[in-house]
């Protein structure tokens, strides 16, 4: 049995990082920008690790030069997602790959995302919302740009921050300035922590900038303290166990932790972060989970409830997706 006509909901999507690549190589060719060498003789994205993966991302993202592109670019993610039953998804999106982080840019850039997004919301029956994310990697101070775009720009389709990037540069609390900025802007928070570093760099996460959903923090597995603290408070685990098994987080299906964090308590949820990068789809994902550990449809519904109840929209919009999971 393939999971795929079962409808989904999806809180951890890179924008860029869902970008097809035949839609990359297309980009690249209508402007003669030379990134063959990120592609493999298959036509996939060609990388060795996680560093050389962030290069090869960055150097996609050369394509996407202006607001019709990342038009195209959501309207293609979209397409991709509805096709394996995700009826809502939350993206992150940059103001770095928007406009270099001028407030004005980024208006124009979001203004094609929306535009995009309430198209295939009237075609394909997906609603999507945005959540800007800093670039760990790019430091603090850039982050406190990223953050400023975000509050200026929160309401309907911006509902949130968060920071992505190589988790390894700096600390938590480097960056606690943007994460204030971006809070008190009324704006929902998330932050990527515990894919690669410890469970102290989870721990850290929460003490230092607050966050109501951790991206990945599959490694809190390592201090069962730390994991019953996170089950306690309620904070909601973006898992995305393809990601997490391809770029080697995890040595396997069967070693992923996400079962024993969800028997202990952890409300995880379930994502694909960059998928075509890492070879799999929402389809997949629940394929997957239900081949490895015999989560049935019961399960995986439960999943999809508790990712709708962590979605940073609005009332009026989780009663709509309800509906769409009430009658799939």
């Amino acid at each position: 049995m393939s999971y795929r006509a079962m409808p989904k909901v999806e809180l951890h999507l890179h924008l860029e990082g869902g970008a097809p690549p035949a839609f990359i190589r297309g980009l690249a060719k209508e402007k003669n920008i030379d990134i063959s060498g990120i592609f493999d003789e298959q036509g996939g994205y060609l990388y060795r690790d996680f560093e050389h993966f962030l290069q090869v991302y960055e150097a996609a993202c050369t394509t996407l030069t202006g607001p019709e592109e990342f038009r195209r670019l959501t309207l293609a993610v979209l397409e991709e997602s509805a096709a394996h039953g995700v009826v809502y998804s939350e993206t992150f999106v940059s103001p770095d790959f928007c406009g270099g982080g001028d407030v004005g840019a980024w208006r124009e850039y979001l203004a094609a995302m929306v535009e995009a997004a309430d198209e295939a919301e009237r075609t394909m029956g997906i609603t999507l919302k945005g959540i800007v994310t800093c670039i760990r990697h790019m430091g603090p101070e850039q982050a406190k740009t990223a953050a400023k775009c975000a509050a200026e720009t929160k309401g309907d389709f911006i509902v949130g921050y968060g920071m992505a990037g190589a988790e390894m540069v700096g600390r938590p609390g480097d960056f606690a300035y943007s994460f204030d900025m971006a809070r008190e802007a009324g704006l929902r928070i998330t932050c990527h922590a515990g894919e690669w570093g410890g469970p102290d760099m989870v721990a850290d996460t929460i003490r230092d900038l607050a966050p109501e959903r951790i991206g990945h923090g599959i490694n809190a597995i390592k201090d069962l303290a730390l994991v019953d603290q996170i089950a306690e408070q309620g904070i909601v685990l973006e898992v995305c166990p393809g990601s997490n098994v391809f770029l080697n987080a995890v040595p396997s299906w069967e070693a992923h932790p996400i079962a024993k964090l969800r028997d202990r308590g952890v409300k995880v949820t379930v994502s694909t972060d960059d998928p075509p990068f890492f070879h799999t789809t929402m389809t997949d994902e629940f394929d997957m989970l239900a081949r490895t550990f015999g989560w049935e449809e019961e399960v995986l519904s439960e999943l999809n409830q508790t990712a709708l109840d962590a979605a940073f929209c609005d009332d009026k919009t989780k009663e709509a997706v309800a509906k769409r999971l009430a009658a799939g």
